[in-house]
């Protein structure tokens, strides 16, 4: 190491909040010690996690220090500033991006604030006495992005979306024709005739909506028999349907936990999954991603705890495309007498010899206490549910909210989630596809040197890191006529950003190696490293 570049840090505490600012953008007068990391700060788990891995760089201490282990910014700085940290260190530190924090002249926001070193976090944690004064900076933020062509979130499509879709280019004033690799259509079920007859024939016989909640009017005989079916899929006693994937989460977590309960959840887990917690008013511990190890020690420290304790994770990370280690999840939960919720919203219908989801993956049908799903990626429809034991189904329907005061989902939606569900169980060559797909493209991207992390389902991530970069390569994909995801903060942590690519059963090989060269030219052409020989590289 070169002796140069090496300078004493003397505060240890300062080394700590610069971190910290680093990764959330706030100026050092706004983080108060007893600050809640969460609730007050709006740190999540990704950002935290960020943190601390960045810290234990730094002290090098002889046992990392967890996420977990830290609800507030006091806590966080007594840790780790009571560890030793070496009286030499390497100008290594996080570097602070340039904030160009708002300055506001007669309400109107500076021209420094479309820097490219802003993010989406930079508009988060305000501390402006109006709350309305963070839409008018995200306003010139947003323009900037779009103007460079590197937003291109929400246009609109034209038409039926399979492996090709027609879409509205804002930028160039036309539709145009992409190869599609952002929907989660995996078995192409969303445009399957007999779907759409089956919804049209009862959009007939049943009229266009329910007009009420499922207690007070708004339960058919197609939502009893969708019930019925995706218990039967799942090999659970009972079901019940959300009007989305996303209320499903919302209502089983803030029903079955409250202020006495524990949430013990993924690093990783879909927002559904940290809102539901926060509405709950539980505890919240986080373990880091897909680590049982990590898990292992929350559960042992909150052993004597008063009140339940429920583990809530995804089945496949939406973000990563990697599996939870179900088998070892629920040895732990057992073990420690915890209970198990698995979302299955990028499982159901992708993973396991059926389909039916990460418990039949693993060969651990009902041993989940709870499996939550969304009916709109691979079953080609709306809505969400919640598949476990009666007694448990039955307490829901009276106590979560988002079931009992919404309006579910429309008689002819079930119709065709029914028939979506048929056509899965007796036509298995969709899944067969889908994964001679997955496997085909992401062996190609590792070959050239992406980094597509530990993928292993429809998901596969084009990991950048920057997220200047990631956008830029986002352009690049898209000018060459490949739509795929640019996934940002909050998707992802800053400093984690990637490209997510959704892999269809109706893809055909053509599509599949088209994609590739795409991914290949747009890279090259943003100096973004590969390695045509194979292996893989890092964040770029």
């Amino acid at each position: 190491m070169n002796q140069a570049v090496l300078q004493p840090v003397a505060d240890k505490t300062q080394v700590i909040r610069t971190v910290v600012r680093t990764h959330s953008q706030y100026d050092d007068s706004e983080l108060l010690p007893t600050a809640l990391l969460q609730e007050d700060l709006g740190i999540d788990s990704i950002m935290l996690a960020a943190i601390v891995a960045d810290l234990n760089k730094i002290f090098a201490p002889s046992k990392q220090l967890r996420p977990d282990e830290f609800d507030t910014l006091d806590s966080l700085i007594r840790k780790f500033a009571s560890l030793e940290l070496p009286q030499i260190r390497p100008v290594d530190l996080p570097q602070e991006p340039e904030r160009h924090r708002p300055q506001q002249e007669g309400g109107a926001a500076k021209a420094n604030e479309t820097d490219a070193a802003l993010t989406m976090r930079d508009f988060v944690g305000d501390s402006s006495p109006d709350p309305f004064a963070k839409t008018e900076r995200f306003a010139a933020f947003l323009h900037s992005r779009q103007q460079q062509g590197l937003f291109w979130y929400g246009m609109a499509s034209k038409g039926l979306c399979s492996n090709r879709a027609v879409i509205h280019d804002e930028y160039e004033g036309r539709d145009r024709e992409f190869l599609l690799f952002a929907s989660n259509n995996y078995l192409g079920l969303a445009n399957e005739p007999r779907v759409l007859e089956a919804i049209i024939r009862t959009t007939r016989s049943h009229g266009a909506t329910n007009t009420g909640s499922r207690l007070i009017g708004g339960t058919t005989d197609l939502h009893k028999e969708l019930e019925y079916r995706l218990a039967q899929l799942k090999g659970r006693e009972d079901c019940i349907v959300f009007p989305s994937g996303y209320s499903a989460n919302l209502g089983a977590i803030s029903a079955l936990l409250g202020p006495n309960d524990l949430a013990i959840t993924d690093m990783y887990n879909h927002m559904s999954i940290q809102d539901g917690c926060k509405l709950s008013g539980a505890q919240k511990r986080i373990f880091a991603h897909n680590d049982m190890a990590s898990l292992e020690e929350v559960l042992q420290r909150s052993q004597d705890r008063r009140g339940g304790r429920m583990i809530v994770v995804d089945g496949v990370f939406s973000m990563h495309g990697d599996i939870v280690k179900l088998p070892e999840l629920v040895r732990l939960a057992k073990h420690y007498g915890a209970r198990v919720l698995v979302d299955d919203a990028h499982s159901t219908g992708v993973l396991g010899a059926s389909g039916s989801g990460t418990t039949e993956h693993f060969g651990m049908k009902g041993e989940a206490d709870l499996e939550v799903g969304t009916m709109s990626k691979a079953l080609g429809g709306q809505g969400g549910f919640i598949a476990g034991d009666k007694r448990v189904i039955d307490y829901l329907r009276f106590y979560a909210n988002s079931y009992v005061f919404a309006a579910t989902i429309p008689a002819p939606v079930a119709a065709g989630l029914i028939e979506s569900i048929s056509l899965m169980q007796t036509e298995p060559q969709r899944l067969a596809a889908l994964w001679d797909n997955i496997r085909y493209l992401k062996s190609r991207l590792d070959a050239l040197g992406f980094n597509t992390e530990h993928s292993d389902s429809a998901i596969i991530p084009v990991v950048i890191g920057n997220e200047q970069r990631a956008m830029e390569l986002g352009r690049s994909v898209r000018r060459r006529g490949m739509f795929c995801q640019t996934v940002v903060f909050p998707g992802v942590a800053v400093g984690d950003a990637r490209l997510r690519i959704s892999v269809m059963s109706s893809h055909t090989r053509e599509d599949l190696d088209e994609a590739v060269r795409i991914l290949r030219e747009a890279a090259e052409e943003n100096g973004l490293p590969l390695n045509t020989a194979g292996g893989a590289h890092g964040h770029a």
